[in-house]
């Protein structure tokens, strides 16, 4: 597997104020940007081409990151504008940039030891997901694995989506007629979420998936921030 995308143009709106003056993703965790873990272990895993897509403070990620070089990647930078376009939306606004084998996706605002080596170069159909225990903060999670590793969106008991997952272009080939006319659709370009597409493929038995049962964070407010900051400095 040779290509990842980085999910980092979000707003960041429950981190505030962390994120008036800092992407959520160049937010620092044991002493390195959140998006920097990701990179390195991409690299570490045999990606060399990492698209980051890009909204909010866009401009602060090219003066973080650069070119990539340092990590040995090559990063190029998917801007969506000034509205985040959602990750179905920027999963597509990226496309172009992706080629046409089968990519990693990553949230730029997680933090696991996931071993992205693990991660399958072709998955068995048009997704792969790795799952995680509910967290405290999601206990209801997102999605049945199955004892034949396919995720359902309907059953229990659930697991949380890690935001790490392989997939195929083919995911996005019908979205105009599973998302329909919901709010963002028919903006150009398009905003949309991924997650009922993903539900539409696995109605269809075209999505599996892995429990990851190590470590797993959602930064996603200031607390879980400093918690995982202080775990990782120790």
């Amino acid at each position: 597997m040779r290509h990842a995308l980085i999910f980092a143009a979000g707003l960041g709106e429950r981190m505030r104020p962390l994120t008036d003056h800092t992407p959520k993703p160049l937010l620092e965790a044991g002493g390195k940007p959140l998006v920097a873990w990701h990179l390195e272990k991409l690299a570490a895993a045999g990606v060399h081409y990492v698209v980051v897509n890009t909204s909010h403070l866009a401009g602060q990620f090219p003066e973080a990151l650069g070119d990539g070089s340092r990590w040995g990647l090559r990063i190029r930078y998917a801007y969506e504008g000034p509205t985040p376009l959602e990750t179905g939306g920027g999963m597509l606004n990226a496309l172009p940039l992706l080629g046409d084998a089968p990519f990693i996706a990553v949230n730029g605002d997680i933090h696991s030891d996931i071993d992205y080596s693990m991660l399958p170069n072709e998955p068995h159909d048009l997704a792969h997901l790795v799952m995680v225990d509910n967290p405290a903060h999601h206990p209801a999670g997102d999605f049945l694995l199955d004892a034949q590793g396919r995720l359902r969106a309907e059953g229990a008991p659930r697991l949380t989506f890690s935001g790490v997952g392989v997939y195929r272009r083919e995911l996005l080939r019908d979205w105009r007629q599973v998302i329909g006319d919901t709010p963002g659709a028919t903006d150009q370009p398009p905003r949309f979420k991924l997650a009922p597409l993903l539900r539409a493929a696995m109605a269809r038995g075209q999505v599996h998936g892995t429990h990851h049962r190590g470590a797993w964070t959602d930064v996603g407010t200031p607390a879980r921030l400093a918690e995982l900051d202080g775990r990782l400095r120790r």
